[in-house]
């Protein structure tokens, strides 16, 4: 392996740079990568987040523009990064603004959820680099704010996420308005036959650089599962934060809902936290992981596409809420620590609904993880006292039917209106029906029923009730099958084939 930078054939200005960010060695993307920019060949690059590969890119890209002085018209651009999320876009031209600080090269960032006059002024003379999420930087082409016809680079950046997220059209219309001939470099964490058929239209005659198998999960990070019912969750993530003084952990769940509510919860615990996902603003978001990154903010509660391309130095601690139902999702997740040598620590909590997602997992990894109860959160153990339990969502389960054949219970009168005399009580052990817009529902097998499925209570002649095919939530199901005579009574008329 190469032992320093300069033996890369990065300028002294690049290494300069990279020696006062506190790096020496180069990491093995970077080592294997660099050599083949450097050439001017196209890159097709294998490697998770957390191995340089951001570097691996940037400094010879910088190189290669320093060559030469810009050439390109009014707002044309020399060298296009595209990545799939605001952050990591962020993050990106981050790096070339440091990697780049002895150079005269300029760079702007181009992202949707933020001002787009302020953009298009700083694309009004032209810029060396653009890093951009496809959206936005196709509202600029369409606004002429922005030339491409002389891009020189092409950079795809976690092509993989790219394609997950549904950006494949954005992306071929951005390639419409390239030139033809210019260096394209595609890095992926994954190798999907879509990466390949996109690599393959792609790039010309590319050298190809693989770090690490696909789906590899890092050797610096410590998994572990956590077995726990799924109303502890939230108990015992608040138990583990506080007994292991963790001052930073990247908290996972799969909807942005869930972020939410979890966030609010930790912080009725008492523990400082915060949800960042596609629903919150950019503003909102930049804040949130700036506090994170800083400490004011012990937990980040995030969802999977917000946190794609998150790069945050030495974090300890990841924990998986829920788990992921797509099993190579899940080490994208703990890659987010174990990252640029330090170790880190992965763990999940698992309820016994989640067993399935956690086999797809360890099928990927061809290993089994680790299982440690936490003491006192044992799966099946009844919550101390005083301990807040979850509530129960949606409506309340409705009452089972009684067998067939057994003797109906007697039914509580209930309180008659004020202005309305107390029905006289019917000894027949059926009463009688009510009206539709007052029946209410009675035991038997059809009230466990769904209330909108008509054709469910009479499978066999395919009848549809009420209105749009959905049956009267209103009216009444019969409860055996000698009441099913009296359904076209009850459901305002209707009427069923063989009755």
């Amino acid at each position: 392996m190469t032992q320093s930078f300069a033996e890369l054939g990065l300028a002294a200005e690049l290494v300069r740079a990279v020696a006062e960010e506190g790096y020496t060695v180069p990491t093995p993307v970077q080592a294997q990568s660099i050599p083949f920019i450097l050439a001017g060949r196209d890159v097709l690059a294998g490697a998770q987040t957390g191995t340089g590969k951001t570097a691996g890119f940037t400094l010879p890209m910088l190189q290669l523009l320093s060559r030469h002085a810009h050439h390109g018209g009014r707002h044309a651009v020399r060298a296009l990064v595209l990545t799939p999320t605001r952050e990591l876009a962020a993050q990106v031209e981050e790096s070339v603004r440091t990697y780049g600080r002895h150079m005269t090269l300029r760079s702007t960032l181009v992202y949707g959820g933020v001002g787009f006059q302020a953009q298009a002024d700083a694309l009004k003379h032209g810029v060396d680099v653009l890093v951009a999420t496809p959206g936005r930087l196709l509202d600029h082409a369409g606004q002429k704010t922005v030339n491409l016809s002389h891009v020189e680079i092409l950079v795809l950046d976690e092509a993989d996420r790219m394609l997950d997220m549904g950006f494949i059209h954005d992306i071929r219309k951005v390639l419409a308005l390239l030139p033809k001939r210019r260096q394209n470099l595609l890095f992926s964490a994954t190798f999907s036959d879509e990466i390949r058929q996109l690599a393959g239209g792609l790039l010309n005659d590319p050298a190809y650089v693989q770090v690490a198998p696909p789906n590899a999960e890092s050797a610096l990070v410590t998994q572990r599962i956590h077995p726990v019912d799924q109303g502890r969750k939230r108990a015992l993530l608040a138990h583990l934060v506080r007994t292991g003084d963790w001052h930073q952990v990247l908290v996972f769940t799969r909807t942005k809902h869930g972020a939410n509510r979890l966030a609010e919860q930790l912080c009725k615990d008492g523990i400082e936290a915060t949800a960042i996902h596609g629903n919150k603003s950019q503003n909102a978001r930049t804040r949130a992981l700036a506090d994170f990154k800083s400490g004011e903010l012990r937990v980040l509660v995030a969802t999977d596409l917000a946190a794609r391309g998150l790069d945050i130095e030495q974090l300890p601690h990841v924990v998986n809420y829920e788990l992921p139902n797509v099993p190579e999702q899940y080490v994208h997740r703990i890659g987010r620590t174990g990252r640029a040598g330090v170790t880190g620590e992965a763990l999940s909590l698992v309820s016994p609904d989640e067993y399935p997602y956690l086999a797809d997992i360890e099928k990927l990894l061809r290993r089994k993880l680790e299982r440690e109860v936490v003491p006192g959160f044992e799966p099946g153990s009844v919550p101390p006292s005083g301990e807040a339990q979850p509530q129960p969502r949606g409506p309340a389960p409705r009452p089972q039917g009684r067998p067939r054949g057994a003797t109906a219970p007697q039914r509580t009168a209930r309180q008659p209106r004020r202005d309305q005399p107390r029905p006289e009580r019917i000894r027949d052990a059926r009463p009688a029906p009510r009206p539709a817009h007052e029946q209410r529902a009675s035991g038997g097998d059809a009230e466990r029923q769904p209330a909108s499925n008509a054709t469910a209570l009479f499978p066999s002649s395919g009848a549809v009730y009420g209105h749009g095919g959905r049956a009267d939530q209103r009216g009444a199901r019969p409860a055996s099958r000698e009441r099913r005579r009296e359904v076209p009574a009850l459901l305002g008329g209707a009427t069923r084939r063989g009755s």
